[in-house]
């Protein structure tokens, strides 16, 4: 559909998922429903939450799938199919492990890194050729591979202060790119988001 774009965060629905690493990319899409003034519905034909808001640049979607991680492609390729979305027009937002916590980065396409959430999208989708923006939220302190405890725990106090910076810039990135595409939004937001220092 002409000017309408999708923005999908990916995480785990449920109270006890909710602040964990995993869903990273379902906080981003929460503070853009509030910057946005977007109210979330319950779409039991896409097994999904959706927030609808009319920007400048046109008609968004805000889409939180409600499958679980491993099979966030049932709802996103719902909703592409349903109002027939360009996939230029999307963009994935996820958790990245390999990304220290921090640091921010959109691509226009590329592996999956083993994010199984992202597989499940390129596998319903059919390609890996659609934008997603990686958020960091850092590894175990001995790098294992073995992550899950880690992915699925909570943020440290610590950890919160920067997240909350990091959500913001993930949030600005996404701005950008719906307002000036995907180019600029790359040149102007990936990487590390400078730590506020406080003045006296």
């Amino acid at each position: 559909m002409e000017n309408l774009s999708l923005i999908v965060g990916l995480g785990n629905p449920g109270r006890d998922y909710s602040q964990t690493r995993h869903n990273a990319g379902f906080q981003v899409v929460e503070l853009l429903a509030k910057r946005w003034h977007a109210a979330w519905t319950t779409e039991k034909k896409f097994a999904a939450r959706v927030a609808r808001a009319e920007l400048a640049g046109g008609r968004v979607l805000l889409c939180q799938p409600q499958t679980y991680m491993n099979a966030s492609g049932e709802s996103v390729g719902a909703v592409l199919a349903y109002y027939q979305i360009e996939l230029a027009r999307l963009v994935v937002l996820v958790d990245d492990a390999d990304l220290p916590l921090g640091e921010i980065r959109m691509r226009p396409g590329g592996g999956t890194g083993g994010h199984h959430g992202l597989e499940s999208v390129s596998q319903h989708l059919g390609t890996k050729q659609f934008g997603r923006q990686r958020i960091g939220i850092g590894r175990t302190v001995d790098g294992r591979r073995d992550i899950v405890n880690h992915v699925l725990g909570q943020f440290s106090a610590d950890e919160k202060k920067q997240l909350n910076q990091v959500l913001e810039r993930a949030a600005g990135q996404v701005e950008t790119w719906l307002s000036q595409g995907i180019q600029m939004a790359m040149n102007r937001f990936n990487g590390v988001v400078a730590t506020e220092e406080t003045t006296s």
